[in-house]
């Protein structure tokens, strides 16, 4: 079985992408499976099942979805090798820019909107500093030289990483992409999964369910701003 798993922002095409991707290794008679994570609600896996493609969905609900995915990978894998899958394929919601689905010694695939700014790269963090592949999406609805720009944006942040474009709704260089992906070493259930990059700091009172706002219900893990002429209620009245 090969792990693939693939990231990005909301709504850059990541689903529509893998269907013509799976449809090419489907050629090939390759089985495939896809695990979907995603916050509150989604659907994607019926739009994937009317193209005949098994898949799940897991909904993170109130835990940030990289950590619900870092918490169960392992299950998941599980649940590809259960399904003889030559090819599982994890879709993450990715949300926060600050973390990365993606994993050690396994294929990891970033997608970003082109139509999303040139300066969109420099914001994505961890998520593309870390991928193998970068697919781009939408590029044929803005100029050669806008296209040409966000590469290089890219390039700044990745060097190693392979650069493709791809139309999600026609599949135009899906094959390519395909080609890597069927490229890519095999999982290796014996050694201990690891992820690229450290997920962030996240246990405060707001994450054990606190709703009253500000500095003073605030505990744990906390980070303030550093405002001109305003201290912290915590060490002192405001000047």
């Amino acid at each position: 079985m090969k792990l693939i798993i693939t990231g990005g922002p909301p709504s850059v095409g990541k689903t529509s992408l893998l269907i013509h991707v799976i449809k090419h290794l489907k050629k090939q008679k390759q089985r495939c499976s896809v695990v979907k994570l995603d916050c509150l609600t989604a659907k994607d896996d019926e739009q994937y099942k009317r193209q005949g493609i098994k898949a799940i969905v897991g909904l993170s609900t109130y835990i940030c979805p990289d950590h619900y995915l870092a918490s169960n990978l392992e299950r998941i894998t599980r649940y590809g090798i259960k399904e003889k899958a030559d090819y599982l394929f994890i879709e993450s919601a990715g949300l926060c820019n600050r973390c990365s689905p993606h994993l050690k010694n396994n294929l990891s695939i970033t997608v970003l909107d082109m139509l999303s700014g040139i300066r969109a790269p420099q914001k994505v963090g961890p998520l593309l500093k870390s991928a193998d592949v970068v697919v781009l999406t939408r590029g044929d609805m803005i100029s050669q030289a806008e296209r040409e720009v966000f590469r290089t944006e890219i390039s700044r942040i990745n060097r190693r990483a392979k650069l493709l474009e791809v139309n999600g709704l026609t599949g135009q260089n899906s094959q390519l992409l395909a080609r890597l992906i069927s490229q890519a070493q095999s999982f290796d259930s014996t050694v201990p999964l690891h992820l690229r990059f450290p997920m962030p700091g996240a246990v405060c009172s707001f994450c054990l369910g606190e709703q009253r706002a500000g500095e003073t219900y605030a505990s744990g893990n906390v980070k303030l701003m550093d405002l001109p002429g305003i201290s912290s209620k915590l060490e002192g009245s405001i000047d």
